[in-house]
């Protein structure tokens, strides 16, 4: 058990949650786009 307690707390959560915030930013700008281009560009 002495692993896993070192392991997570080696972890930086805060970095790990801006990565992932930024990667969805990433993601919704082009599936954003490609919705539009599916109506027709009608929002």
């Amino acid at each position: 058990m002495g692993f896993i307690t070192n392991l997570f707390s080696g972890i930086d959560f805060i970095v790990i949650f801006q990565l992932l915030s930024v990667i969805s930013i990433l993601i919704a700008g082009p599936v954003v786009i490609f919705l539009l281009a599916l109506r027709g560009g009608d929002l």
